[in-house]
């Protein structure tokens, strides 16, 4: 991605190096569990208690305060990326009569107290609506890389826009009324709406990166690949392959492989935002 001359965003908490606790790498199929739960916006209480026993065990020694230069490249990065988020929403809100709020980016090393509960960097990033924040260990980049093979700058942007996605869908009302709906629905059924609400912030992620690109030319030959190959790789099918050598279509959340990958590239190809409608068109045709 071109970024030079890029602003910084201003909206930025950086609680890196105050005292959380790092989780030990190689535990994949703990990382991959996490991508998996977290990456809809999901509850945090509910992965850390099926998961305690592991988060504690891979718990590492708090990192110093002082941060690598690669973590500060990477935080420098988000905060470009961020700032991109918010002047494409701000305008696509404006022109359809709308006022767009944006969201704070926190930076964490480990752990981190949030208005959803406790979040821990093996979940991946995530956003939560009751503080209106999205939350990145900025190690999960380097995770996507060595367990994922997932690589290249606007594949983490692509994470990014996807989580401010979550955002979006809460200022549209989208997603706490989907959240809702889950609390009455059984497991099955919340699985499926999660996969609906998993697919939109793909879509939407998309639309973000078009008029990014409109607005400052930031695509570069080969982005939208390194995007696509990133949807890809956190597809359900894929993680779960990966996780378990095997599919569970019935405990999907978040679609699967080649659904995202079309769901990103339908909003990268549209550019609006009410072109993702994934709740009204039939499961089997997402």
């Amino acid at each position: 991605m071109n970024l030079n001359g890029r602003r910084r965003s201003s909206n930025v908490e950086d609680r890196r190096g105050i005292g959380g606790k790092a989780a030990g790498g190689g535990i994949i199929a703990l990382i991959i569990g996490g991508i998996v739960y977290m990456l809809s916006g999901g509850s945090l209480t509910d992965y850390i208690g099926s998961n305690a026993g592991q988060l504690l065990q891979t718990a590492a020694p708090s990192r110093s305060a002082t941060s690598s230069e690669s973590d500060d490249d990477l935080a420098t990065f988000s905060s470009q990326i961020l700032a991109g988020t918010e002047d494409v929403w701000s305008e696509i809100f404006q022109q359809n009569g709308l006022t767009y709020t944006p969201p704070t980016l926190v930076l964490y090393n480990g752990s981190v107290s949030t208005a959803c509960g406790t979040g821990s960097s093996a979940m991946g990033p995530f956003y939560c609506s009751a503080d209106e924040k999205l939350y990145i260990d900025l190690d999960f980049f380097r995770n996507m890389r060595r367990d994922l093979g997932a690589d290249g700058d606007f594949a983490y942007a692509y994470v990014i826009g996807h989580e401010v996605g979550h955002h979006v869908q809460h200022l549209l009302g989208t997603l706490d009324q989907a959240h809702d709906r889950m609390s009455r629905m059984s497991q099955t059924d919340a699985n499926r709406e999660s996969v609906r609400i998993e697919l939109q912030a793909d879509y939407l992620a998309g639309v973000w990166a078009r008029h990014d690109n409109r607005m400052f030319g930031s695509l570069e030959p080969g982005d939208i690949d390194e995007a696509l190959d990133a949807a890809i790789k956190i597809g359900d099918d894929y993680l779960q392959n990966k996780a378990r050598g095997s599919v569970v279509p019935e405990a999907f959340t978040h679609g699967t492989s080649d659904q995202r990958r079309r769901w990103l590239k339908a909003g990268l190809d549209s550019g609006t935002l009410y072109g993702g409608d994934t709740f009204s068109i039939p499961y089997s045709s997402l």
